[in-house]
This record gives C-alpha cells, structure tokens and sequence, in this order.
C-alpha cells in the first residue's frame, strides 16, 4: 500500500494516466490503428483507483471487458498495455488478449474476462489459493452490475461466505448493461442488498469519490486480510462514453441531458482536483506538473506500441500448453502383468488423489459427493485442502481455476460427466484460453474428474459421454482411463502436468479388478498402450471399449482373424504414431467409441487415418459408436445402443472378409 502522505497525490496520478490512456486509445481507435472494439473506462477511474490503492502489492485483482483502468490503477506499465490494445508482439499479452482482456501477473493481474460474470468464480479461487497456502493476499474482483444477474455471482459469494475467502467484490455499477437500464432487469435496486442473502457484509459507495472508495476499500481489504471474508463494495459510477467504441450502438438509450449533467458535474478527475486544491493538499502547478508527466507517459506508451513489431503467425501456435506435448510419442509401453498391489478401477484412483495429497502440500480436493466417490478415510489428514463445494459447477470449477493461477494444483470431482457440462463456460472460456489470452503469463494446472454414467438406467441427464466437445477445445488434455493401472497412473500425472485436464471415468469399470503401480508409476500423456498384437486388423478401443476390443478379438482369434488392440489412454494429446503405424501395417481400421457417432472421438481417428494412411487401407473404416439419439431409461432400449464385444467383432468381419 502506498504511505497515506503520497496517496493523494498517487490518487491523482493514476486517475489520470487512466484517463489520459483510454482518451489516447480512443482516438487510435478512430484512426483505425486498434482493430475490434475497445471499451473505455472514462467516468469510472475513481472506482477503480480507490480499490486498487488499499491493495498491496501481492494481492490480486481480476476484472472485467471495460480492463483498461483496473491494470492501471494496479500500477501496471503503460506501453505494454497500449500495444497489446494494438495487437502487437510486445503486448503485455503479446497481442493474444486485446483489450477487453488485459492482464499483467507481474502487478498481481490475473486477467480480465470478455465473458460476463466470468472472473467471479476466478477472482473467489484466487482467495482459496492464498487462504490454502497460508498467504495473506487479497483477492479483489471487479464486475459490472449486469454481471449481478449471472449465476457465477450467487455461487462466487455463496463459496466465498461458507469458506470465510480473502475475497472483496467491486460491482462497478455505472446503471446500464451494455444499452439495458439496470432497473429494468433488476427487481432489487441495489447489487450490494443481494450480499446479505450470504451473510455478506456490503456497502454502496459513491463512484465518483475517490476518497469514499478508497475508505470501503481499506476497510474490506483488511477485513480480508484478518481473515474474516468477504465484502461486497458497490460504486454507483458512471460511463461517460458508449459501451463500446467501434460497435454500431444506437444513441437513444441514454439521455443526452443525463450523460452531459454526469460529463460535467461528476467527473472523478475533476472533483478529486477541486478538493485537493480546496483543502490546501497541493498547488495547481503541482497538479499540472503531474499532468504533464502523465501526458508525456502516455505519448511514450503509444510511441511503444506502435514501434511494437506485428505478431509472428506462428506465434499463434505459441502459448498453449505449459507442459509441452511431445512430437514425437514415446514407443508403446508393454501392458503390466504385475503391479505393486492389486485393487479395482475405483480405488486405484483414489489411492492416486491421496497419494498426490501427501505428495505436494499445493494439491487441493474439491467437489460433490467426495466420501462418496473417494471415501472418508485417508482424506481428514488433509484439512482445508479437502472440501466439500455446494452443488453449483460453475462456482467450484472457476474457483479451481483461480486456485490453480496463483499456485494451487486442484482435483476436482464433478461426479457424473453430464454434470460437467454444467461448467463449462469455465472450462472452455477459462481453464482452457487463460494461458494463451494472457501470452504465457499463467498456468491453469487443474484436473477435473469425471464419470460416465451410461449404460445404467439413468435417462439422458445422467448418460452422457461428452469427451468429444472437449476435444474441440485447443488448450484442453483429456484422459480415458480403461484399467486401473491408468486410473491411478494417469490421474497422478494429470495432477503433476501443468495444463487443465479432464479425465473421463467409465463407471462400467470401476469394479474391474486388475494391477496397480506404485507411487511413481505415472502414466505418460499421449502415449497408447497396445493390449493385444495382431497382423489382419487394427481396433482402437477408447476407455471401457478396449475391455470390449479385447473380448472381440479372443472370439475372433478363433475364427482366424488376428486383431490388433490399442488403447488410446489419453485423447489429447493422440499418439497418432501408435495408431497410424499399426493402420499402415494391418491395412484395416476399426474404432470402438461409446460417445455419440457424429464428430466423435471414432470420427478424428477415422480422418487420421483416412489423410494419413489412405493407401494402406485394404478396406473403408469402420466406426462402432453409439447412434446420434437421446439415451432412454429402460434397459431393454438403452442397453443396445453401446458398443460390445459382439458389435466389435461384427465391424471386424465387415472388414476382413476372405480371412479366417
């Protein structure tokens, strides 16, 4: 925190290089040298620079699309924000986030989100991180009061009041979403009223005051910091220029009387001066002394970012994973036969989530149900690092996220994989773009565990295997456990890697019995694992399906025909070699994949081979999947539409017809 006797004076400073920033990009954008969209923080700077000036320089702070200010408010440098707003290599970003999502780690900005309410969750895995790791940082979240509307702000508040988080949430109320009045979607007034519903204290603020805001934000701040949770701090603000500069908004939202009255009465800069000169605090040539030197900062900042080279193409294919994917897979590893100790599916994996607990003091568990799926015993060694979360996906899968970005590694159990679906604005839109967005700044090191409950007489909620959407997300790892050696294996280096990770559990298996390694017997990503040779034709099995490739070929074998079996284990990364080299050799394919057949799993792997061995194949591919229908209740209808050893090895004849 900056000493009391240069906090005016600072006050001054960094309203005004936030103003003077956003004034200079908005006539850049008018020039045409900042492409999409920009939206300027004119009006709001006192909010934003009143919060920031409690924090210290540990504490972290997530925003919202209007980013400009917060990062500046922060402290962060000038010249990198402008050339990111520019889309340029030095970007603080390096041009891969753009304006609506600054973020600047080495200030304690963990990122801006373009998606509403979406750096609330964030913002409330920020404080556990610093709450799990004995930190005693603040985590500080701005968000506009449309976000108030959004889901992620009851969870983010409901997680915060039961786990007492470091947290302060900041609604920048400026009394429009985009062009919607507040009062006309908001049956409650005021944002701050909602707080109490979580036994939250709260409190409205003049935006416009910097000296109000700083006040509420000192006394939340060190609420925070004791450790007595969260506070929620609504500035009533305003924005004095469009939601967005370069969108083809209409003007008639917005009064222009009412606009002009807030333009010229209260203007945070200008009522800030006015009582710095009033009260005697500091000289007009002081005042414009400092305006000079901001004038001259931000001229430098634009010089910087247009002298700022274009991005590289191929740094686009920079910055995605980081625990880089090997090109080159190792060679397949032989299927053990012997183990440490023997245990089914379902307890390998939860001897691997203990043993990682004791392992890395950063490992946290989080999520629904977890004695049931875990087991109470084993995990009260852990305290605090082992919670139980409020069935609200959204909430704890974005607390995850948060959690992982300042240094935690989490698991996350979301019991069945229809609920994952449930999150995945956070998977997709944060676990999955943070490293990127931010030009390699962070990494998201979660693991979100889930399981396929198809197969059992659930119905369509509670039958879904959704790992092929997740496959379509670039930023993503996806694990397919088929025995319990991988469940625990691969699930302990789902935790040791530095990516988000999903790991998709077939609890057809969870009672198969079979070899478990030891605690260093990880399984490595990407690399297939052959569980039968054969000449006449291969068969990909994806997770239980490999059980079933293996069933068909014992049958086949009797018939003649020698099938090969490869277990891809992990989905991205795809030991595409394994798998190609076998097609090349055998000259037949055949993929088995319980997900639905269109753009499944079975479908990127029959492209592969299509575009890559096409001259090896003696006959087409052949996919075994489930049908494109909504999975029904009664077994007698369900139970067909999965794969099984005999639809197996129906596709294998298909194929190899003359042989035998």
């Amino acid at each position: 925190m900056i000493p009391a006797d240069d906090q005016r004076l600072e006050a001054y400073r960094r309203m005004a290089r936030a103003r003077r920033f956003d004034e200079a990009a908005v006539t850049l954008h008018k020039r045409g040298e900042i492409p999409g969209a920009i939206h300027a923080s004119i009006g709001q700077e006192a909010t934003a620079v009143g919060i920031c000036l409690a924090l210290g320089p540990d504490d972290y702070l997530s925003g919202n699309h209007r980013s400009h200010a917060h990062p500046i408010a922060k402290g962060a440098a000038l010249g990198p924000l402008m050339a990111e707003l520019l889309g340029r290599a030095d970007g603080v970003c390096r041009g891969k986030g753009g304006s609506m999502h600054l973020a600047d780690v080495s200030i304690g900005s963990l990122g801006e989100s373009g998606i509403v309410g979406a750096g609330l969750p964030v913002a409330t895995g920020a404080g556990l991180g610093a709450q799990v790791l004995g930190q005693p940082r603040v985590s500080v979240c701005f968000f506009g009061d449309g976000a108030a509307n959004q889901g992620t702000f009851h969870e983010s508040l409901n997680l915060a009041a039961i786990w007492s988080l470091p947290v302060v949430y900041v609604c920048e109320n400026n009394r429009y979403a985009a062009t919607t009045p507040s009062a006309a979607v908001s049956a409650v007034a005021s944002v701050a009223e909602r707080a109490a519903a979580y036994a939250i204290p709260a409190v409205t603020v003049d935006g416009q005051d910097l000296d109000a805001v700083l006040a509420a934000g000192r006394a939340a701040v060190a609420r925070a910091r004791a450790g007595d949770g969260p506070t929620v701090i609504e500035c009533l603000t305003y924005r004095f220029r469009e939601h967005a500069e370069g969108l083809p908004i209409p003007a008639d939202y917005r009064d222009a009387h009412e606009v002009e009255t807030w333009s010229a009465q209260r203007d945070p800069l200008v009522l800030y001066r006015a009582r710095l000169l009033e009260e005697g605090a500091v000289d007009a040539a002081t005042l414009e002394h400092i305006d000079a030197e901001v004038a001259a900062e931000v001229a430098d900042a634009v010089a910087f970012a247009r002298a700022s080279p274009v991005p590289d193409p191929a740094s686009a294919f920079e910055d995605l994973w980081a625990t880089p994917i090997a090109r080159t897979p190792a060679p397949p590893v032989a299927v053990p036969e012997n183990g440490d100790h023997e245990s089914i599916y379902l307890l390998a994996a939860a001897e691997g989530i203990v043993e990682e607990l004791r392992r890395d003091d950063r490992v946290i568990l989080l999520g629904e149900d977890i004695a049931l799926y875990i087991g109470r015993d084993g995990l009260e060694e852990f305290g605090p690092r082992v919670r139980a979360t409020p069935i609200s996906e959204n909430g704890f899968v974005g607390a995850a996220i948060g959690a992982a970005l300042v240094g935690c590694r989490p698991i996350v159990e979301l019991s069945i994989a229809s609920f994952l679906l449930l999150a995945t604005e956070q998977v997709v839109h944060q676990a999955a773009k943070l490293r990127t967005m931010t030009g390699g700044q962070v990494r998201v090191p979660a693991v979100f565990r889930v399981s396929m409950w198809h197969n059992g007489a659930n119905a369509a909620h509670h039958a879904d295997r959704p790992y092929p959407m997740f496959m379509n997300v670039p930023g993503l790892k996806i694990a397919v456990p088929s025995t319990p050696w991988d469940a625990k294996g691969l699930l302990k280096a789902a935790v040791r890697d530095d990516d988000p990770v999903l790991v998709f559990e077939d609890n057809d298996l969870w009672l198969r019995s079979g070899p478990v390694g030891g605690s260093d017997d990880l399984v490595p990503f990407g690399q297939a694992a052959v569980r039968r040779r054969g000449r006449d034709v291969t068969v990909v099995g994806i997770s239980a399906n490999a059980g079933h490739a293996l069933a068909a070929a014992e049958q086949l074998g009797g018939e003649g025909i020698d099938v090969e079996v490869i277990d891809p284990r992990t989905l991205v990364p795809l030991d595409t070699t394994t798998i190609l080299e076998s097609v090349a050799r055998t000259g037949r394919l055949v993929i088995a994949d319980a997900a639905h057949r269109t753009c499944s799993a079975a479908s990127e792997i029959a492209a592969l081979a299509a575009e890559e061995v096409f001259e090896s194949l003696r006959a087409p591919v052949v996919r075994v999947t489930t049908p494109d229908v909504q999975i029904p209740f009664s077994p007698a209808l369900e139970r067909p539409l999965y794969p099984d050893a005999e639809r197996i090895a129906a596709a294998v004849r298909r194929v190899t017809v003359g042989l035998g």
